[in-house]
């Protein structure tokens, strides 16, 4: 169908356009082409006659031509330009010249081995038509994948035949280079490596694959091989930077598109307010759900992404329930479908994510691109280069983090010289908010930088183990370019793992080292989800890593799998099983985790204004402390649920903002602080030492006791401020600390029970405003960072967190008693993320003052300070964030507090 219908049909649409910040048309551009270059291959000539391909895209015949001069290069454009022809033809070019030519591409993901797979064979089966020009047999060019799903009877016969071989990172480094004399054959004639969707490798996973192909280039000189390296990638800010990171030699940027485009309109919209006061938005997965149904309807094939494997269940489930009810006529639902296509039906509409089957996935691709699945709910999965036809809608549910992802999802529709339609639905987050309200900054900026170390001491320990393995090291020999090579070579042989032979380091250790060491996570095996049906038969659901299991999978959590609720049994921690049992249920569960933060190690630190900031080593422990269940549409709270899960370690880097004492002493003075310790009247230790004897000096929630160097937290039933203690003025703090309003509750469990009531300080909204903003000012995916902030001090060096209340006499002391704002890498050992924003404070604390002020809400809401709680007549806050962490942004900048900060004498604070 047309896509014209629909547009008008939006512009007509008044409570549609209302919520538009911003409708760009990008006009259709022709192609631009070149010539075939005449020095390619006969064969190939013949073949792209064939196709009906007389002349190249400018940017292919480029690519070609460098290549086949003997050049390195990265070909950087938009999804549907190309790029694969612009390795294929030179690879078979060189595999047709010469019959000891081998070559070896290398993709992201095994889905999309597989579908280059099929593309190869199509080529293969073209040259084969022209068999009479080549100087030797076609046969003579097998080509294969090698990855975990190649059955083992096949792999010998690869090994021993194969010229072309499709493979991805994770097989190269854990079952091919430490087999290199298996492989023989293959390094020895090793011409051409492909690097396709080169922009996902970065953060960790890139960065131990510069070290993959370190050892890669290691072995094929080894065998007397030198290959040639052609990589593709997504726009991104930095592509030579990344590519000559990645392969360590001169690398040519390919950048000038020439292949023709559809004209594309790009919508910006922003759900609308239901409660301006609190800067409340309808949800953006139920917006999201409206604007597909209303794209399906009118008979166009859309893709959906969505942030979280949950977020792609549940919005599957609410448009195949839309769909149902439409289907049989159902009255008031707004939306029509279009009479001149067939109604779809709501079962070619399917979710695509990590954890489905193989077979699952490949299935959902076929019927993508023949047309039968009519649309896809989607992560990021569906982002990169697959094959999946000729979508025209794409939907993004909230900013995926990057401008360069974001671009990404919106070429994945338009893949022709048709018009198309993407539309970014943003969420309530600041992030989302921050883009809708400026346009230009999504328009205008530059796509990320794609940022590797190879060199990061942990990973380089790592992949130096298996590169020792592969081969001895010779005194001397660097490790590609690593300027640290002889230092961690005589760590592992202080180690024990190679031992130094005369100046040859030779691998001694017991273990396989590949084995041990995962490019993505390490440390972490997946979880198998397995159902058992009514019949007692046992079937595998699908499986998920190790680190989101216990967010997902926990005991109760209801898991959606294509539509389909499954309730949690049991998450066997041991075992690594989720066992599961179908269910029909109204509700999804949501997972809570909290983190706590230790400094290790300190590499800077500076005074700004009044703020303390520093960067350096840290160590993040997070632990899933509950989870809630959710009810569907209405988004109602149904219970909370605690967890006992062992926590997850992280030893990272981080940046932290710490506020001095010197400036909350001037914004206390102003009356504008009010992170200090709660003042609980001055009866509030004997009362504390009363209810803990009482108690036992154990939780009464779950029983947990004191442990050594805390006591337990004592909490107030009926809120302390609502009984309106004013000290020198009342005595109100005697009602409020009577024993029956107290109990003793350990830390997790008070941290639960005041989840959802914990007013949002200065301190907090500060916080999340730097913490959404971090992630642009780096010009990084915001999943890349972590934020947390520690209001009332740290013990042992940042520990733990003391209670306000606790007695003088404990058995530690606090050594940082001042508030702190850190956002920490999460990735082990941190890229260099920390030392930038130590370096760019002052720019993101203007950023925060401008995105605060500029927010049109009055007292704080999600697109500036977070949500704020407000009074029982739903018209004060509880406490004025915003006034607060503007107060805060003025002292942490200058050093002294403005008096023209707006803020309420009517709040009752806390």
């Amino acid at each position: 169908m047309s896509l014209t219908p629909l547009l008008s049909d939006l512009r007509r649409d008044t409570g549609f356009m209302a919520n538009v910040t911003a409708w760009q048309t990008l006009p259709a551009r022709e192609a631009q082409t070149a010539p075939i270059p005449d020095n390619l291959h006969p064969a190939l000539i013949d073949a792209l006659t064939r196709r009906g391909i007389p002349h190249l895209y400018s940017h292919q015949h480029e690519a070609v031509a460098r290549v086949l001069a003997g050049e390195n290069i990265a070909v950087v454009t938009p999804t549907a330009s190309g790029k694969t022809l612009c390795y294929t033809l030179p690879v078979l070019h060189q595999l047709l010249s010469d019959p000891d030519a081998t070559a070896l591409y290398l993709f992201p993901t095994k889905a999309l081995a597989h579908d280059q797979l099929e593309d190869i064979g199509y080529w293969i089966s073209d040259i084969g038509d022209s068999a009479p020009n080549t100087q030797y047999p076609i046969s003579n060019i097998p080509f294969s994948t090698y990855d975990g799903d190649t059955p083992t009877s096949q792999r010998a016969a690869i090994r021993r035949e194969s010229r072309l071989l499709i493979t991805n990172p994770d097989m190269l480094h854990m079952g091919i280079l430490p087999y290199h004399a298996g492989w023989e054959r293959f390094f020895a004639g090793l011409q051409m490596v492909v690097i396709d969707e080169m922009h996902t490798y970065r953060g960790v996973f890139g960065s131990h694959v510069a070290n993959v192909l370190r050892r890669l280039q290691r072995i094929a000189a080894f065998y007397g091989s030198q290959p040639r390296f052609v990589l593709t990638s997504a726009t991104i800010a930095n592509p030579q930077q990344l590519a000559e990171k990645l392969i360590e030699q001169p690398v040519t940027v390919i950048d000038r598109n020439g292949a023709p485009q559809g004209e594309k309109h790009i919508i910006l919209y922003n759900p609308p307010l239901y409660d301006p006061v609190q800067g409340l938005r309808r949800s953006s997965v139920l917006e999201s759900q409206d604007l597909a149904v209303r794209t399906l309807l009118g008979g166009l094939q859309t893709i959906v992404f969505a942030r979280a494997r949950m977020t792609v269940e549940v919005l599957l489930t609410y448009i195949r329930d839309r769909m149902r009810r439409l289907e049989t006529g159902e009255r008031g639902l707004g939306t029509a479908p279009n009479p001149q296509s067939p109604f779809p039906n709501p079962q070619s509409i399917h979710g695509y994510r990590g954890g489905y089957l193989p077979e699952e996935r490949r299935a959902i691709e076929a019927g993508l691109r023949s047309g039968e699945v009519r649309g896809v709910v989607t992560t990021n999965a569906l982002e990169l280069g697959i094959d999946i036809g000729q979508l025209e809608v794409a939907i993004l549910c909230g900013y995926p983090g990057t401008i360069a992802s974001a671009w990404q999802q919106m070429g994945r529709a338009g893949r022709t010289a048709d018009a198309s339609l993407a539309i970014l639905v943003a969420t309530a987050g600041a992030l989302d908010q921050y883009l809708v309200s400026q346009p230009e900054f999504f328009f205008e900026r530059s796509p990320e930088r794609a940022i590797i170390n190879p060199d990061n001491l942990m990973l380089l320990v790592d992949q130096l183990r298996c590169a020792a393995f592969e081969l001895p090291f010779v005194a001397g020999e660097s490790f590609g370019r690593s300027p640290i090579t002889a230092d961690v070579l005589a760590l592992l042989a202080e180690s024990g793992d190679v031992g130094d032979y005369a100046g040859r380091y030779h691998w001694q250790g017991d273990a396989y080292p590949a084995r041990q060491i995962s490019l993505r996570s390490a440390g972490n095996d997946p979880f198998v989800i397995q159902a058992v049906d009514a019949d007692g038969i046992t079937r595998l659901v699908g499986e998920i890593d190790g680190e989101s299991a216990p967010l997902l999978v926990h005991d109760g959590a209801v898991y959606i799998h294509e539509g389909q609720n499954y309730l949690v049994e049991k998450l066997d921690w041991e075992a690594r099983v989720a066992s599961v049992r179908a269910v029909e249920v109204d509700f999804y569960t949501q997972a809570n985790s909290e983190s706590e933060t230790e400094v290790l190690a300190v590499h800077e630190e500076r005074m700004d204004g009044g703020a303390a900031v520093g960067h350096g080593d840290l160590r993040v422990t997070t632990t899933v402390s509950d989870y809630r269940r959710v009810r569907r549409y209405t988004h109602e709270n149904l219970g909370v649920f605690p967890l006992d899960y062992p926590p997850h370690v992280l030893e990272t880097t981080g940046y932290w903002l710490e506020v001095t004492p010197a400036a909350q002493e001037v914004l206390m003075l102003a009356d504008q602080w009010r992170d200090a310790p709660n003042d609980y009247g001055p009866n509030w230790q004997e009362q504390r030492a009363k209810v803990r004897a009482r108690d036992g000096y154990a939780c009464t929630q779950c029983g947990t006791p004191e442990p050594e160097g805390r006591q337990h937290d004592v909490h107030h039933l009926t809120p302390f401020r609502t009984f309106g203690y004013i000290p020198g003025h009342n005595e109100n703090h005697q009602l409020a600390n009577r024993l029956s309003n107290l109990k003793l509750l350990c830390q997790r469990c008070h941290r639960r029970i005041e989840s959802g009531v914990r007013t949002r300080s200065g301190l907090d909204g500060l916080g999340y405003a730097l913490g959404n903003l971090a992630s642009l000012y780096l010009m990084c995916d915001r999943n890349d960072l972590g934020m947390a902030v520690v209001r009332e001090g740290t013990a042992d060096g940042g520990r733990r967190t003391p209670h306000s209340g606790d007695s003088p006499n404990t058995q530690y002391a606090i050594r940082n008693p001042s508030p702190r704002i850190y956002i920490f890498e999460r990735i082990a050992a941190g890229l260099g993320f920390s030392q930038q924003l130590f370096e760019r404070h002052a720019e993101m604390l203007a950023g925060a003052e401008e995105m605060i002020r500029g927010c049109g809400c009055r007292f704080g809401c999600p697109a500036c300070v977070g949500p704020v709680l407000l009074n029982d007549g739903g018209d004060r806050p509880l406490l004025e964030t915003k006034a607060l962490a503007l107060a805060l942004l003025d002292v942490l900048r200058t050093g002294a507090a403005k008096e023209d900060v707006p803020r309420s004498k009517e709040v009752v604070f806390r």
